[in-house]
């Protein structure tokens, strides 16, 4: 029996059980030099897990679990700290679920980074991951870069663009990695529809359309549902509804695939349900840098609907369309032929692009989802830290996940949106 194995990807394949006919090799990827210090903290990372803390996402918190096991799939990362909630009792419960020693729960993000940074470099943790609601984003994001931890962050990555300007300057005055958690830029198939578009075989890009209907709010529960409520409370969620949640994660989608940044647009946002503080509908008609043109709607009230996140790019020579639901297949379709049907697959290196590639672990046919992408994102920055602690430059494949440039771009987005949609000027610059 041959046995194959990817520490990379923290997978074992059996022939004996899963008919594969990749080759190791397959999975391997040159490095380059490096061009900058790691900003250091904690002991060398070449011959180790890395140390994740983790602020929010105590018992029954939806993204905090989602964040956990994505952190962790791979094998490379470890949690060995938190502060799980504002109620101190609370975090310490949580802590327990997660088999934590008491003395690295802490009841507060301040005292967690106070306690961390004074413990010895090779206990310390390495960076921490944001998963609270929106409004406590940039306070535990400065901090975290104000005592030298990397961060990933949930979106949206603040509640103005100014709050994000101030963490883009700090992640540049500090070299700290920060990584924000668009999760749909780490399917694979995203990946294949991104090296497909940007390298050419679309023609010049004419049209992209991307719509996120959801249909979960599509009543008032706000008085019953504990996401439902925050969501959509400007205190904790800031000045944008369904456009902060979701349409964020479209606009980021849009430009990630098309590699082309949205320049104008022409918005009009709705609260369809009655009593609810916070927008839950999104139209918005884009002008993008190449003279594309695209439509982007987002929207919680659309009933039936679960999660339909779906995209369409179009250029000269064909197009693309990728549904999250449907996460392994991308249908490409070109002018004067049959459209095609890609599958992801670690089998399938024969037609799939590198970086599509390296962000699949298992053979064609058995399914890799939303859990599968969270956890693309979280390894992907824990080999730039490794790579740069080594002394060298990450790969492009390594150093792929969302960004603090990015998180700031879309801060600009919502609140562009908001402008655009209460003017009455049809066209509104987005820089």
């Amino acid at each position: 029996m041959k046995r194959y194995a990817g520490f990379r990807h923290g997978w074992l394949f059996f022939d004996g059980c899963c008919n594969s006919n990749m080759n190791q090799k397959d999975f391997m990827r040159p490095n380059d030099n490096v061009n900058k210090e790691l900003n250091g903290i904690g002991a060398a990372m070449e011959n180790r897990k890395i140390r994740m803390g983790m602020v929010g996402g105590g018992r029954g918190a939806f993204i905090g679990e989602v964040h956990r096991e994505a952190a962790l799939m791979d094998g490379q990362i470890e949690l060995v700290c938190g502060a799980f909630s504002m109620n101190a009792e609370r975090s310490r419960e949580s802590g327990k679920d997660y088999y934590l020693p008491d003395d690295r729960v802490y009841g507060s993000y301040q005292e967690m980074f106070e306690k961390e940074k004074a413990l010895p470099d090779d206990k310390k943790m390495d960076f921490v991951a944001i998963v609270t609601p929106n409004h406590v984003h940039f306070p535990v994001a400065k901090a975290a870069l104000e005592n030298g931890f990397h961060v990933v962050c949930e979106k949206p990555l603040t509640v103005t663009a100014d709050e994000a300007e101030e963490l883009a300057r700090l992640v540049k005055e500090t070299g700290l990695q920060f990584a924000v958690t668009h999760t749909y830029t780490g399917y694979p198939m995203v990946k294949q529809a991104r090296d497909m578009a940007r390298g050419g075989q679309l023609g010049a890009i004419r049209k992209i359309v991307v719509e996120y209907p959801q249909g979960w709010l599509s009543t008032f529960l706000e008085s019953e549902n504990k996401q439902a409520s925050w969501r959509t409370d400007p205190k904790q969620s800031g000045p944008a509804g369904a456009l902060g949640d979701i349409g964020t994660h479209a606009e980021n989608l849009a430009e990630y695939i098309s590699g082309l940044k949205i320049t104008e647009i022409c918005a009009d946002i709705s609260t369809m349900v009655e009593k609810r503080k916070l927008d839950d509908d999104v139209s918005v008609l884009l002008r993008f840098d190449n003279g594309a043109k695209g439509i982007l709607h987002a929207s919680q009230i659309c009933a039936g609907e679960e999660n339909a996140l779906r995209i369409y790019v179009y250029g000269e020579k064909g197009g693309l369309e990728w549904h999250q639901q449907e996460p392994n297949t991308l249908i490409v379709k070109q002018l004067d032929g049959p459209a095609q049907i890609y599958r992801a697959g670690a089998n399938h290196g024969g037609y799939l692009s590198s970086s599509a590639m390296y962000n699949t672990r298992v053979p064609g046919g058995h399914p890799e989802g939303y859990i599968e992408a969270f956890a693309n994102i979280y390894r992907n920055v824990a080999s730039t830290l490794r790579a740069v602690s080594a002394g060298r430059k990450p790969t492009p494949d390594e150093a792929d996940f969302p960004s603090v440039e990015d998180g700031l771009r879309g801060m600009r987005f919502v609140e562009a949106v908001i402008a655009s949609s209460n003017s009455r000027q049809k066209w509104t610059p987005f820089k």
